[in-house]
């Protein structure tokens, strides 16, 4: 697992779904210099935990903007699938309603940069390249700050879920110590 954290985030530019609107060649660098950026990778659209975490996301979304964060998702579906699952509604396993761009890495290569892709290629007894595994994103999630630089990564199995207030955390984290210069110790919280 490559560490990212102190490094420059990886550029791309790529197509995403921002509500119901398509931008094909949306990319971070639209952030620089303004806004921090929590890009979170997920293994798959109409999953039974994936969605989850969109809705958890969307909900803790005002929260995120008043601190100057955006956020952005990630997975190796296309962006088809992307709109077709946006406009499912919640109670039939669809994330109607959520709002933050999903960009669609359909060709792996984001997920590859991040190193967050499951999975790796190997030869097979003809001695060609196979792909060992299955090709979709674990879940990562990159905190980058306002110079494109990520300054926290976690990445869980497929099957762990993240608690969105934890990243909120951190990205409070970041802030105090930008304003203030003041480590954070275990268990910080922000004041309220």
């Amino acid at each position: 697992m490559a560490v990212l954290v102190g490094k420059r985030a990886p550029s791309f530019k790529a197509t995403a779904v921002i509500g119901t609107q398509v931008e094909e060649e949306f990319s971070l660098d639209r952030y620089l210099g303004k806004r921090y950026v929590l890009l979170f990778f997920y293994p798959a659209d109409f999953s039974g935990l994936c969605p989850t975490e969109l809705y958890a996301f969307q909900e803790m979304l005002p929260e995120f903007e008043r601190r100057g964060v955006a956020v952005v998702g990630c997975s190796t579906d296309s962006h088809q699938t992307h709109q077709a699952w946006l406009r499912m509604p919640r109670d039939s396993g669809g994330i109607a309603g959520t709002t933050f761009p999903l960009v669609a890495d359909a060709t792996k290569t984001i997920s590859a940069n991040y190193d967050v892709l499951a999975g790796h290629y190997d030869y097979n007894e003809a001695g060609e390249m196979v792909f060992v595994g299955s090709p979709v994103a674990y879940r990562g999630l990159f905190l980058i700050d306002r110079d494109g630089i990520v300054r926290h990564q976690l990445v869980n199995d497929r099957f762990l879920g993240r608690r969105i207030s934890d990243a909120l955390r951190m990205v409070d984290a970041l802030q105090h110590f930008e304003e203030h210069g003041e480590t954070c110790p275990a268990n910080w919280e922000a004041d309220k």
